[in-house]
């Protein structure tokens, strides 16, 4: 019985506070990525590897020893 009252008293408070916020306050809300949202920071991680791997060819093939092995 008790669980149940806790539940409500949390429902209602959340209610209360959505209503008393004006409309501009909650739509100027951060909203995160949905990759994020539904992954954690995974994309993220493998985005910054991705353009690191990237960067490391690209430095790579600058090196003018590398080109000349290249057929």
């Amino acid at each position: 019985m008790g669980d149940e009252l806790k539940l409500v008293k949390y429902i209602t408070e959340q209610v209360v506070t959505y209503i008393e916020t004006p409309r501009q306050e909650r739509h100027t809300g951060f909203k995160e990525p949905w990759s994020t949202k539904w992954f954690g920071m995974i994309p993220i991680s493998l985005s910054l590897w991705r353009s690191n791997t990237r960067t490391s060819r690209e430095v790579q093939w600058e090196d003018p020893n590398l080109k000349e092995h290249v057929n």
